[in-house]
């Protein structure tokens, strides 16, 4: 089988094909939380701990030069080096509210498996030869 083959074999195999549909529709879930994230949840949190805006949220680690402005992305774009706290506070509710949805999902995925019992299986049928055999072993055994 040629190297051509082998590949095309694999990559058209169910398995492949539906693990990139499952990453494809990952990252755009991905888009939907981290939107979720910054334009719904973070600004409700921030108004409750006191109108904070995480993402601005950083410690600077070196001197800041005269004239750059006090935001995050002024001191970045100087060169300074910077402990973006803040951005790094926002992923983890990214994550933590992902992991939520994906728990809730597999949990309903998992209770829809156990619901479909699946049929009884009648038993097999014995064929009348191997029951008419078995009466004269057992009537020869008498």
């Amino acid at each position: 089988m040629s190297f051509a083959s082998e590949f095309k074999e694999f990559a058209l195999k169910g398995n492949v094909v539906d693990l990139a549909v499952g990453v494809i529709i990952g990252g755009a879930f991905g888009k939907i939380v981290d939107s979720v994230v910054n334009d719904l949840i973070m600004p409700i949190v921030g108004s409750v701990v006191g109108k904070i805006d995480f993402s601005n949220l950083y410690l600077v680690l070196g001197s800041v030069p005269a004239g750059v402005e006090n935001n995050l992305a002024a001191i970045k774009k100087a060169g300074v080096p910077v402990l973006a706290y803040g951005n790094f506070i926002t992923i983890a509710i990214n994550f933590t509210i992902l992991a939520f949805v994906i728990f809730v999902m597999i949990k309903q995925i998992n209770r829809l498996k156990r619901a479909e019992a699946p049929a009884p299986v009648a038993a097999p049928v014995t064929p009348e030869d191997v029951v008419l055999l078995r009466e004269i072993r057992d009537a020869l055994k008498k």
